[in-house]
């Protein structure tokens, strides 16, 4: 018997950084090869939807990463002025592009070793890479959006057994493109998560109400950070005082349930 699969375009997005300036990506690299196909600033500007001003600031930010002019522009007059592309700008396109078919190369390649274990090469990608002050980045699927004119509550299921609600904007859900069915990663700060001990979550104004099991307590003097267990290889942390640890009793193997608002949970996207 033939099983066919269907086929999944993956796409490797780079973005390049110095220390001191703005990053650079795809988007800057299509403002500057806009710029050079339209022969000048505000019509490269306008064929990528920025204003003239957006536009320079981008410009100017990509001549100080790579430390080099990448456009060459002449005054106006009969001829009108412009700009084109120096010999540094035309190489920094190329190179760019050659940079993400390679790395989209590398992650097709991948697909085949990650096969039937439930990671993607873009999951495993935004895995390494991605950097969050936050304590708890969970990974999951939108399950449902509920929203009014200003706002909506967005549920995402991490587990069959764990469902994390987020209120974020209405401007967001747009702006990140969020659907039910969509993967998202949800954040949450440590210091946002409460713990309460027992089974049966308390009755209280927090949306998001989690059961698990105390996996790890470590008391500091001043500060305890509780690990809980909340099922499907799932862990949420919690940054509480020592004080309240010891208060409560929270020691590893008791039942608790953590607990956190809506607007304390940030959605993330690939």
């Amino acid at each position: 018997m033939t099983r066919t699969r269907a086929l999944t375009t993956i796409e490797a997005i780079v973005t390049l950084k110095s220390e001191d300036t703005p990053t650079v990506g795809r988007e800057r690299i299509r403002l500057l090869e806009a710029v050079a196909r339209e022969g000048s600033i505000t019509a490269g500007a306008r064929t990528v939807g920025l204003t003239y001003k957006a536009a320079w600031d981008a410009l100017d930010a990509m001549a100080n990463l790579f430390g080099q002019p990448l456009l060459s522009k002449r005054a106006g007059g009969r001829s009108g002025g412009g700009a084109s592309l120096t010999p540094t700008g035309l190489r920094v396109i190329e190179a760019f592009s050659r940079l993400e078919a390679e790395m989209g190369r590398v992650l097709r390649a991948l697909e085949p070793d990650l096969a039937g274990i439930g990671i993607s090469p873009l999951n495993l990608v935004s895995g390494l890479l991605m950097k969050t002050s936050a304590r708890n980045a969970l990974r999951g699927k939108i399950s449902a959006i509920a929203a009014d004119s200003l706002n909506a509550e967005v549920a995402v299921a991490i587990s069959p057994e764990t469902t994390i609600h987020a209120m974020v904007t209405l401007g967001s859900v747009n702006e990140l493109g969020l659907c039910i069915g969509r993967n998202a990663i949800v954040l949450v700060k440590a210091p946002f998560v409460v713990i309460a001990p027992g089974e049966t979550p308390p009755r209280t104004t927090m949306r998001n109400a989690i059961a698990g099991v105390i996996q790890r307590c470590d008391v500091c003097a001043v500060t305890a950070e509780i690990v809980l267990d909340i099922g499907s290889s799932t862990t949420l942390t919690a940054s509480i005082s020592a004080h309240s640890a010891q208060a409560l009793g929270l020691v590893a193997g008791l039942p608790a349930c953590a607990l956190f608002d809506a607007a304390h949970v940030i959605i993330a996207i690939d």
